[in-house]
């Protein structure tokens, strides 16, 4: 994967939960912080955006729809110029067809892995 800038937000995900972590590193070296943890709200009321994969759930479904609208608010209100995603291939291909084109603009990487309880250290490897 390409160098990941300084100050780009990278989100490690799930179909239960996401880790928001920030690039505190220099440009050149890669050291990343959590930011927040983020996990679904209000799954009874609102369902999955469009048709969902048959292995996933309709929790995580409606979980990947929540996390691509919060992306795409981040990327309009530009809080962020970066943006690498780390999620599970199910998660992943849910989230891409919903995200905002502001938000690909700042789409510098994915990775179809799930890392989302691994610590900082092994998704800063992955990353390499």
């Amino acid at each position: 994967m390409n160098p990941i800038p300084a100050g780009a937000w990278v989100v490690v995900a799930d179909g239960g939960r996401a880790r928001m972590l920030h690039n505190v590193g220099d440009g050149t070296s890669l050291e990343l912080r959590q930011r927040m943890l983020v996990e679904p709200q209000d799954l009874d009321t609102e369902g999955p955006s469009g048709s969902q994969p048959k292995e996933m759930d309709t929790d995580e479904a409606t979980f990947a729809k929540q996390l691509a609208r919060r992306l795409n608010d981040a990327a309009l209100k530009q809080e962020f110029a970066h943006l690498v995603l780390i999620a599970d291939p199910q998660t992943l291909g849910h989230m891409r067809p919903l995200l905002h084109k502001e938000t690909l603009d700042r789409l510098v990487g994915e990775l179809a892995k799930t890392l989302t309880n691994a610590p900082l250290e092994d998704i800063e490897r992955s990353l390499h």
